[in-house]
């Protein structure tokens, strides 16, 4: 069965860090552009991060910059979201999207991306 796991969410103060995974099931990321979107609850979903199959280039919402690392190990089949001095507006599921390579750089679009993992929540909360 083909699946995108996403693990690693929970419960954090602000300034907190948390890191989150992104786990294949049944295929191979090493083909694939992988993404972190995320919705908050009332709001649209959006995109957070991505990183090219090969993994030489990374994309970020501005909301992300400076706070977020994308990373990647094809060899585990694994895609990484590391969040730091997180903020209680970075509360919402978060989710991990895979996609086909389309440009050497991956776009941080929901359109970019057909399959999806079920998603895990991230609390920022004192």
């Amino acid at each position: 069965q083909l699946q995108l796991v996403e693990s690693g969410g929970g419960l954090v103060q602000p300034g907190g860090s948390l890191r989150l995974s992104c786990e294949a099931s049944g295929f191979s990321l090493d083909y694939y552009d992988i993404g972190w979107f995320r919705q908050a609850p009332g709001k649209e979903r959006e995109g957070v991060s991505c990183i090219s199959a090969s993994g030489t280039h990374t994309n970020y919402a501005n909301s992300a910059k400076g706070r977020f690392t994308i990373s990647r190990d094809n060899a585990k089949t694994m895609v990484y979201l590391e969040m730091n001095s997180l903020k209680p507006e970075d509360t919402a599921v978060y989710y991990c999207a895979a996609g086909a390579p389309l440009f050497r750089r991956c776009i941080l679009s929901l359109a970019s991306f057909g399959f999806w993992g079920q998603g895990t929540h991230v609390t920022v909360s004192s």
